[in-house]
């Protein structure tokens, strides 16, 4: 920085800040992966590459020493040092998924696949109050594997044109939306709902299923009731991790249909959710990061619909703000009354669930519930 500030060349802060950013910033941080991880002793290097980085600021704008530093180094353009590391960093932990398998530090994460050998200082190794002691990028990089889960999947066979589901079973799936969002229309929009949840009652070739999902601190709760004739309503809670909104959303269509197409002498499934415009991802075929869920939804609505040629499937919104009655189910059926289990979104497992005994009737235009606990299943 003394050779530099001592320079009479690119005298222009444009030209001393890509300087600074292409030749001194990679050297002073290269080789960060050794000392910058979780819990690692930081406060003297931090320090120092920030007192690096206010002069470099003050020599790209030529300002005075009594600067304030994030006031200058906002208007250079520069983020804070530790926060770039910490952009370095979490890249440096991700791109380890790409790596070959037989890789040194794909064998050294207790997560390696399992048809590989694993390494003998390898973290499956490692006892729990090793765990707990052991601080390195290695081990940051293993409590991120987690969070690698396939996005894209433009080749996958389902999107081959003249192949995809909406081109051969078009007429087998239907949207139902609120039209308007006057109290008008949804009040017309919830009798349409009462209608469909009372067919479904009584005929025994139609599924109900009410789902919901949210998202509080990167760990998503997905809630779905099937309702099938006269069997128990069927409440399954899930919690993927790392997750967005749409792809919880997702998620939990998935589950549903994979659950409801289980039953015995179905051809018809109604999905109810408030989420409308994560359903329609499914049929969307132009490049977007939900594909590996439209092609496993894809894949199990096309084994239904060639069981019986009239199978369809109908997705219908049911606002939050419509209020109705079987959409909030899940105040009757009491979360703790239901197990919970921890799965990677990537995954789609068999879930334990508590079954409970409903006897629903519509009389006078309210919904009217008598449950009975039974034994706990699995669905």
């Amino acid at each position: 920085m003394k050779l530099l500030r001592n320079s009479t060349c690119c005298r222009a802060p444009q030209q001393k800040y890509l300087l600074y950013r292409s030749c001194i910033l990679p050297i002073a941080l290269y080789g960060h992966q050794l000392w910058f991880y979780n819990k690692a002793p930081l406060s003297y290097s931090i320090r120092e590459l920030n007192k690096m980085q206010y002069y470099a600021v003050i020599w790209i704008l030529g300002t005075f020493h009594m600067s304030p530093s994030f006031g200058i180094e906002a208007i250079t353009g520069l983020i804070p040092v530790k926060s770039h590391l910490w952009k370095l960093c979490g890249r440096s932990q991700l791109r380890a998924d790409s790596l070959p398998t037989n890789h040194i530090i794909m064998l050294l994460l207790d997560s390696s696949p399992s048809y590989t050998t694993p390494h003998s200082l390898s973290l499956m190794h490692l006892k729990p109050r090793q765990w707990q002691k052991i601080k390195s990028h290695i081990l940051d990089i293993e409590n991120r594997y987690n969070e690698i889960v396939p996005s894209f999947n433009p080749l996958n066979k389902e999107f081959n044109p003249g192949q995809r589901i909406m081109d051969l079973f078009e007429d087998h799936i239907s949207f139902h939306t609120v039209k308007n969002n006057n109290d008008n229309s949804l009040k017309a929009h919830c009798l349409s709902l009462d209608n469909i949840a009372l067919t479904s009652l009584l005929d025994s070739s139609i599924a109900l299923v009410v789902m919901d999902a949210s998202i509080k601190n990167w760990v998503a709760t997905l809630i779905t009731h099937i309702h099938y004739r006269d069997c128990p309503i069927v409440k399954t809670i899930h919690h993927p991790i790392n997750v967005t909104s749409t792809e919880a959303e997702l998620f939990a269509i998935r589950c549903s249909i994979n659950q409801a197409t289980q039953l015995q002498g179905l051809n018809k499934i109604i999905i109810v959710t408030d989420s409308i415009h994560s359903a329609k991802k499914i049929f969307d075929y132009s490049s977007h990061s939900h594909q590996v869920y439209s092609a496993a939804i894809s894949c199990e609505l096309r084994e239904f619909f060639s069981i019986n040629n009239t199978s369809i499937i109908e997705f219908w919104e049911s606002l939050s703000r419509c209020k109705w009655f079987l959409f909030t189910v899940r105040s009757i059926l009491k979360p703790e009354n239901t197990s919970k289990i921890h799965l990677s979104c990537g995954e789609l497992h068999g879930t334990s669930a508590k079954r409970e005994s409903a006897t629903v009737s519509l009389t006078n235009g309210k919904w009217f519930f008598k449950l009975q606990t039974i034994k706990e299943g699995t669905s």
